[in-house]
């Protein structure tokens, strides 16, 4: 894609860029990938008619593209592409997450930032959305951790972080972690960020506890959808225990999404990662989860057991599994689960759906959950545990102090509130589920759209109420 500069934010801020020119609407274009509704098609139409050249209406409000060279083991140079999206900060600072991965490019964290706008809204927290931060924003890069040595990691990070630290800051922008990006490149990053303004603020989240992190973040995703379906199940007269569940992925959200379905009485038939998957007819114990995520690092090929089965056909997913299957939860990545698949749950008897992660099923996947009854609820309500202890994180880091995760601490004084982590991320994603819920019913649509709408309302009459700015 060819960039032209549209804007310097002045002094050492970097530069902003947008697309040359915007492609017609009838040509395979990255800006309208997804863009089904004809009502959306047609808004964009008149956009066009009226003015071609009119690119902001396509464009985040900053869009960052910078270079970041570094040196790897071998001593050579290594330069790969960053990127940070801001959207909005009508309804608080920008946040979202950073994600490192191979293929990483301008169109895909804007479409993850777009997302993190209106599951920010959900929250009930202070952000706005973007990609790789807050309130309406996103980013990354295109660097690939795996197959890197720690060093390699460090010296990226710090690169990476010697760019993007001119446009964060605890009440601008606060980044967080996406794939790639763990405890360990969170902890490069902040080391850098520190180095840099000479300040300990909470400007990344995902932290360290010794170091201004909050409990409960790694769990949070995971707990968080969890939390959802059984806000939704209870609603219908139902519950998890003895639901047959498959989880897909294997990273940090499928392994705390699996282990809190344990807790609640369900059973997880099977995890997958980009290789393959493992299944177990009875269904997994928490001590092969527990092994999956510590000693073999979420690597399922590496995975032994007497009981377990281990597929690793690549041209067959776990969604494919002719097992009977009450819920899935696909919690890897987008676009994951298509119409195929879809169409397989359906047929083994599946009654719901969440999202785990940012967007797994495709569209032609969501109208077949909705052709066939099958109960769906989207990643921005679903996942948003992760962005809602993020955001209660930063409010931690703001009054200094760490919040308890379940009892209170017997080392505070009477005075200083004890809040519980674990009980503000159930009552978050409650309210997430009836805000939804209350959407749907006002305007008669899917609990989907009622995400969608109960979200996009809270940041346009945000951004009505502050003016033309």
């Amino acid at each position: 894609m060819t960039v032209t500069v549209v804007q310097r934010h002045g002094g050492a801020n970097g530069i902003s860029f947008m697309p040359e020119r915007l492609p017609p609407l009838g040509g395979d274009s990255e800006y309208l990938e997804g863009i089904t509704h004809e009502g959306l098609r047609g808004v964009l139409q008149q956009v066009l008619e009226r003015d071609g050249a009119e690119r902001e209406f396509m464009s985040a409000v900053h869009e960052i593209i910078f270079r970041v060279p570094w040196l790897d083991d071998r001593g050579q140079l290594q330069v790969n592409r960053g990127f940070r999206v801001q959207f909005s900060s009508a309804i608080g600072p920008y946040k979202g997450g950073l994600r490192f991965r191979d293929g990483v490019n301008l169109s895909i964290i804007k479409f993850l930032g777009f997302e993190q706008c209106f599951k920010n809204a959900l929250t009930t927290l202070p952000m706005g959305g973007g990609k790789a931060s807050r309130s309406r924003r996103a980013g990354g890069s295109d660097f690939e951790p795996k197959g890197r040595s720690d060093a390699e990691i460090m010296k990226f990070c710090q690169s990476f972080m010697s760019e993007l630290y001119h446009h964060i800051g605890h009440y601008t922008d606060v980044p967080a972690g996406d794939i790639g990006v763990g405890a360990k490149e969170i902890g490069y990053l902040f080391g850098q960020y520190k180095r840099l303004t000479r300040c300990h603020t909470g400007t990344l989240t995902g932290k360290g506890l010794e170091w201004g992190g909050s409990l409960m973040r790694p769990e949070a995703t995971g707990f968080g959808a969890v939390y959802f379906a059984g806000e939704l199940l209870a609603d219908v007269g139902d519950s998890l225990k003895g639901k047959r569940c498959i989880v897909s992925g294997s990273g940090n959200v499928a392994q705390h999404c699996a282990m809190k379905l344990l807790e609640e009485g369900a059973v997880v038939l099977a995890m997958s990662d980009s290789r393959g998957y493992v299944y177990q007819e009875e269904g997994l114990t928490r001590d092969q989860i527990m092994e999956i995520k510590g000693r073999r690092s979420g690597r399922l090929e590496e995975y032994t057991s007497p009981t377990a089965q281990y597929v690793g056909d690549k041209g067959r997913r776990v969604w494919q599994l002719a097992i009977p299957v009450d819920m899935a939860f696909p919690c890897a990545t987008q676009h994951e689960l298509d119409r195929d698949d879809a169409v397989a749950l359906a047929e083994h008897g599946c009654k719901y759906v969440f999202e785990g992660a940012n967007m797994p099923c495709t569209p032609a996947a969501t109208k077949v959950f909705q052709d066939r009854g099958i109960m769906y609820g989207p990643g921005k309500a679903v996942n948003a545990g992760g962005v809602a202890v993020s955001g209660l994180e930063m409010s931690q880091d703001r009054i200094g102090l760490q919040w308890s995760r379940e009892e209170p601490d017997p080392a505070l004084h009477e005075w200083l509130p004890v809040v519980q982590v674990d009980a503000k991320l159930r009552g978050i994603m409650r309210s997430i589920y009836q805000t939804a819920k209350a959407a749907a019913k006002e305007y008669d649509v899917s609990l989907a759209a009622g995400a969608n709408i109960a979200g996009f309302l809270k940041v346009a009459e945000a951004q009505l109420a502050q003016g033309a700015v």
